[in-house]
């Protein structure tokens, strides 16, 4: 166990533990006037109000409350503090990273208490499956067969096999979004496919599929040929509406070699080609992540040089308002050199009010506060690069413990 790292065991309340210098309730067990006046405090409240507070505490802090004492534990067990839970306003995003490219174990980061956890993923078998998140659940999809899917949350390790999904098994590109409902917890699962038509360079099949939790099953909503363009892997779902990235494959020349592709799930879309209702992106990217911020889309890219598209110059971020992009913020240069040799490609993700920016060749981990338009960098993250060319990457998610698939 290294230095700083806190250990995450948890299927129950009751087993989870942590070591260290992790000690949030230990002005319980002081002596003198201090423990008498916690003790006459936990004495005098009820349960309902003790329930309330524990539930304004952040995840980690209440699986350490479980073991103050029996009739703690007995409350962060119940069904009712369960829903309390439900009540409270969504906690910060955590971040998961990778320890390999192979294996799935990893640390997970809190931003609250600025703790890295050692905890193990249900589900995954490997770190380069596709991932996505919302409201306090992950589902995880095969990067092979692209038909094995599982839902989970990360915090009780409850998860679920989902069906296989319709369409191509083997296409060229997937990629995966997730949106979860805070008043049901059903969730809807979108899996946009592309594949190259054979023998044809510049016309894609693409096709949305879309998995309810309610219903239980999939359907094929969309298909269509894109030409010169095609789909990646970078999608999400804001407010009803799937957002995904599409790539140009006809060459060099456009100025913009991305764009963006807005898709209605609730079926109202119009019946014209999905590819005339693209939005232009607001500069030549590297790369593009796409997030849900309390319902907004907002996109983390890769500033391209105006000679060099392919270059990376810098990171700018943008909230889309309508068909027009609204710059929040760029990376001032400082933590932009901080990554040392920042790949034109990187992981980003985020929720709430919270982005994460990760190099894929580095555990560095850089913070983006959109409210306070602040930048800082986490605590270290207690991972070594083993050898050259080891890649890092990772995915954020909410903490949540009354949520299951």
């Amino acid at each position: 166990m290294m230095d700083g790292e806190t250990s995450w065991v948890s299927c129950n309340y009751d087993t989870a533990r942590d070591i260290d210098d992790y000690e949030l309730f230990s002005e319980l067990s002081d002596e003198g006037n201090q423990a008498a006046s916690a003790v006459s405090l936990d004495v005098i409240l009820p349960d309902d109000i003790l329930e309330r507070i524990l539930a304004c505490l952040p995840v980690a802090s209440i699986f350490r409350a479980g073991s103050v004492c029996k009739r703690w534990q007995e409350i962060v067990s119940s069904r009712r503090f369960l829903w309390n839970l439900s009540q409270v306003l969504s906690q910060k995003p955590w971040y998961f990273m990778f320890t390999s490219t192979d294996d799935p174990g990893g640390y997970a980061y809190d931003p609250i208490l600025r703790k890295w956890y050692n905890i193990e993923l249900p589900c995954l078998k490997t770190s380069n499956w596709f991932k996505a998140s919302s409201c306090g659940l992950v589902s995880f999809m095969d990067n092979d067969s692209r038909s094995e899917l599982y839902v989970c949350n990360p915090i009780t390790k409850c998860s679920e096999k989902l069906a296989e999904p319709p369409g191509l098994k083997f296409s060229d590109y997937s990629a995966l979004a997730m949106s979860t409902s805070r008043v049901s917890n059903g969730y809807q699962i979108s899996i946009v496919k592309s594949k190259q038509i054979p023998g044809n360079f510049v016309q894609w099949d693409l096709s949305i599929h879309l998995y309810d939790s309610e219903a239980r099953m999939w359907a094929t909503s969309h298909t269509e040929v894109f030409t010169g363009w095609r789909a990646g892997d970078e999608c999400v779902i804001c407010d009803g509406i799937l957002y995904f990235l599409i790539y140009s494959t006809g060459g060099s020349l456009l100025e913009n070699r991305h764009g963006l592709i807005p898709y209605d799930l609730s079926g109202r879309s119009s019946h014209d080609l999905l590819i005339n209702n693209s939005i232009p992106v607001p500069c030549p990217l590297t790369c593009g992540r796409l997030m849900n911020l309390k319902g907004n889309l907002v996109m983390v890219g890769g500033i391209g040089k105006q000679d060099r598209p392919d270059i990376i110059k810098g990171i700018g971020i943008w909230m889309l308002k309508g068909k027009e992009w609204q710059e929040i913020a760029r990376m001032p240069h400082k933590f932009f050199q901080g990554f040392g040799e920042l790949d034109d490609v990187f992981a980003s993700s985020g929720m709430d009010d919270l982005i994460y920016i990760q190099s894929y060749g580095s555990s560095l981990l850089l913070l983006f506060d959109m409210n306070l338009k602040t930048w800082k960098w986490s605590p270290k993250c207690p991972v070594t690069k083993r050898f050259p060319l080891q890649l890092f990457t990772g995915f954020s998610f909410e903490p949540r413990l009354e949520i299951a698939p």
